[in-house]
């Protein structure tokens, strides 16, 4: 049988503890994005999409291997086309800069945001977190026509 669960809230994701003199399950005890998980697991949902990426070609400026993310970045693990051909490098996907290159394979990733509509993803008047810029890379220098 399976638990139908709806999540409306931010309540929702908050476990409810163990009774008293009891050792809490994870359920019982997660809280926030676990429990969520946790939920979607019991519903036969993957929550975060753990499934591996296109490993089965290249990624090309045309037609780059898509990276879903819901959050402000996205980390992707390449090993390479055919998968494994070299080991892992981890690339990092932005919403400001969703295009990334593998510098061992030459690969190119693509983040496609799926996460809220409304969020100004940390965009501020003075385009910087506390006077912090990001520091530059062959990416900032690349043709616009590229993006």
């Amino acid at each position: 049988e399976l638990l139908r669960l709806e999540i409306k809230s931010v309540d929702d994701l908050i476990g409810p503890g163990a009774a008293p003199g009891t050792v809490p399950t994870d359920l019982e005890q997660s809280t926030g994005l676990e429990r969520l998980e946790i939920l979607g697991k019991m519903e036969g949902v993957d929550i975060f999409d753990m499934r591996p990426l296109d490993a089965s070609r290249r990624g090309t400026l045309e037609n780059p291997i898509m990276v879903k993310g819901a959050g402000e970045e996205q980390y992707a693990g390449c090993t390479g086309s055919p998968a494994d051909s070299h080991n892992v490098i981890w690339l990092t996907m932005s919403r400001d800069r969703p295009i990334e290159r593998c510098p061992e394979c030459g690969s190119v990733y693509k983040l496609e945001y799926i996460g809220p509509e409304d969020d100004d993803h940390g965009h501020h008047d003075d385009h910087g977190h506390h006077g912090f810029e990001e520091p530059k890379t062959f990416a900032d220098y690349v043709k616009p026509s590229y993006w």
